[in-house]
């Protein structure tokens, strides 16, 4: 199918997996089709398309689908907080990651992570291929009888997300500054002992919390501050609250709930670690509407 995007209702039964158009016809009827999917959304409406990159067990470009759902009528800026994954130790604190007006902006430490990536890449991804978790540790492993597993498929369903999503805001310009920030990494001189990594991330200034953080004062809603995911997350609501009238801005609070696959272990939420911003959290229950 080269990419192409098809629409349809997902049909599951012991004769077969497809995805069924409006006019009846079946798609990818002999497909590999991932668990996953069926679990959370047989028979009901669907985006489908082929990806690049290929499955290890027929050797096919892997099939992504995510959920027929209304596009929002405004652009708008949704910055992620993403629980901890349990069985990482690099995953401790959670992750951030944001979207402006449909493109994620995501920062790592590991240089190939630091991208853009659409929505449906970004959080419905199915535990195929590369994605998936090593079948011999469960989790990123490299080589396995030649094949890498980098345990990277659709983060809604690795973890509950929450959401602080904003309205109101020149997304144009936002995501200008994200791109200068992707275009200044991967212009980084790479250390050759560890040409993986991004050479000047940094847990304090420059990392998936921080370089979001930056944009976001950049931008003008000031007084944010925290360097931990969480931290920066519920700084960063109590901020837009007090922004909100000076800068003409909707804000609205949203729960991803994790979607369970066998594939991942429900996630955890982190601790607020700055006392300030616990102080903060206890407030917004009566500045939110």
């Amino acid at each position: 199918m080269n990419g192409e995007i098809i629409r349809g209702i997902l049909r599951h039964s012991e004769s077969g997996t497809f995805v069924e158009s409006s006019s009846g016809e079946p798609f990818f009827k002999d497909r590999l089709i991932w668990d996953g999917y069926t679990t959370h959304w047989a028979d009901k409406p669907v985006f489908v398309r082929e990806l690049p990159q290929k499955d290890y067990t027929r050797e096919e470009p892997i099939i992504i689908m995510w959920p027929d759902e209304p596009k929002l009528s405004e652009p708008v800026v949704d910055l992620y907080y993403n629980e901890r994954l349990v069985k990482y130790r690099t995953s401790t604190f959670g992750h951030n990651a944001i979207s402006v007006n449909g493109e994620i902006f995501n920062f790592s430490h590991l240089l190939n992570e630091n991208e853009v990536i659409t929505q449906e890449e970004y959080f419905y991804r199915p535990a195929l291929g590369e994605f998936g978790p090593s079948p011999k540790s469960g989790k990123f492993e490299m080589n396995v009888d030649g094949r890498d597993y980098y345990d990277k498929f659709g983060r809604n369903f690795m973890r509950t997300i929450h959401v602080l999503r904003l309205t109101g805001l020149d997304t144009d310009r936002l995501a200008g500054i994200y791109h200068r920030e992707l275009e200044t990494i991967h212009a980084t001189p790479v250390n050759p002992k560890h040409p993986e990594e991004y050479k000047d991330f940094h847990f304090k200034n420059r990392s998936c919390a921080t370089i979001i953080k930056d944009g976001i004062i950049e931008y003008g809603i000031e007084n944010i501050s925290g360097y931990l995911p969480r931290d920066f997350f519920v700084s960063t609501i109590y901020a837009a609250l007090l922004s909100k009238d000076k800068l003409g801005i909707g804000i609205e609070l949203i729960t991803m709930p994790q979607m369970i696959v066998p594939e991942a272990a429900p996630s955890a939420m982190t601790p607020l670690f700055n006392p300030m911003n616990r102080i903060k959290l206890k407030k917004l229950s009566k500045m939110l509407p």
